[in-house]
């Protein structure tokens, strides 16, 4: 079964639900509240840019399909599972929402699943993620803002975001925003950047400079963690090169550039604790709620006497 948005969409703005029938085929669906809504490449659009989020439309543009699993069990799923602590039991026919979804990488892993995918991004990035995934008719992609989400409160059985939140303005208040979204007796689970070691006080040092290099040319300088890679991982040397210049450590050569690119390149990076996350899901009145053992992961679940007004 094709998933349909036309029924789950309402107005960012004025919250109503948008005249029927949206069915986006047309250039632009406008609200009664005046506010209009374009679709583009088959992309229904609810902001006017990707604002803050340029660095990741320019990433998953070069990279659109670097870390797509060809094969079950590939290291995004594996990752998913780690992050999620989610199983395909826990998905398999369930109306899913990825707030950040990149590329596409873990949609296909929740879709191949047997979820039912809704993909929002800030980025340019839902472009790629619909080719890579346009054979999928139980995911659909939309443009939006984790801020101004166009959903009605209690749309989702299962919510999920995998290293997106900490590159928003306010980490603490994006997450804020998913929890009435969820369904009563529904699953939320986020990971986001850990507190680190002395070499990300390098690293984040470095970003200063780095955020306002042109994508273009900081991705081309990113190609250094191709070579560096192999003094980083030698004794004792190793160690003061990864301090000098920190990059990643992945194993495949187009993964660290990536990564690494990943790193330097966001306007908007935070670092938490266990602690300040897992608080977080507790002031939103969460149950069940697990930290897993990917720092910083967490889940919970949504109290099935909750209301959308306790959480709005």
């Amino acid at each position: 079964m094709t998933l349909d948005l036309n029924s789950l969409l309402v107005c960012p703005g004025c919250r109503a639900s948008l005249p029927p029938p949206i069915l986006w085929g047309e250039e632009e669906r406008r609200c009664a509240c005046g506010r209009s809504y374009a679709l583009s490449r088959g992309i229904p659009r609810f902001v006017a840019s990707d604002a803050y989020a340029g660095s990741f439309s320019f990433e998953w543009q070069h990279h659109r399909r670097t870390q797509l699993d060809t094969t079950p069990n590939g290291e995004s799923e594996r990752t998913f599972r780690r992050k999620t602590a989610f199983t395909p039991e826990d998905l398999r026919g369930r109306l899913v929402l990825e707030v950040g979804c990149g590329m596409g990488r873990f949609a296909e892993v929740a879709s191949r699943w047997g979820a039912d995918v809704v993909a929002v991004d800030l980025s340019l990035a839902v472009e790629a993620a619909r080719e890579n995934l346009a054979e999928r008719p139980n995911v659909a992609f939309l443009q939006a803002d984790c801020f101004a989400l166009p959903f009605a409160p209690e749309t989702f059985d299962v919510i999920y975001s995998i290293g997106v939140l900490h590159h928003t303005p306010d980490c603490g208040a994006a997450f804020r925003t998913l929890v009435p979204l969820l369904k009563p007796g529904g699953t939320i689970a986020i990971w986001v950047y850990a507190t680190m070691g002395r070499w990300a006080v390098v690293a984040n040092a470095y970003r200063r400079l780095t955020t306002r290099t042109p994508h273009r040319l900081l991705h081309a300088l990113c190609y250094v963690a191709v070579p560096l890679y192999y003094l980083h991982r030698l004794p004792l040397l190793g160690a003061v090169t990864q301090m000098l210049f920190p990059t990643s450590m992945h194993p495949r050569a187009t993964w660290r550039v990536l990564d690494t690119f990943d790193w330097y390149s966001p306007r908007y990076q935070s670092l938490h604790t266990p602690d300040e996350v897992r608080e977080w899901f507790e002031l939103a009145g969460l149950t069940e709620i697990r930290v897993l053992e990917a720092p910083v992961a967490v889940r919970g679940v949504r109290s099935r006497g909750a209301s959308a007004e306790d959480n709005g």
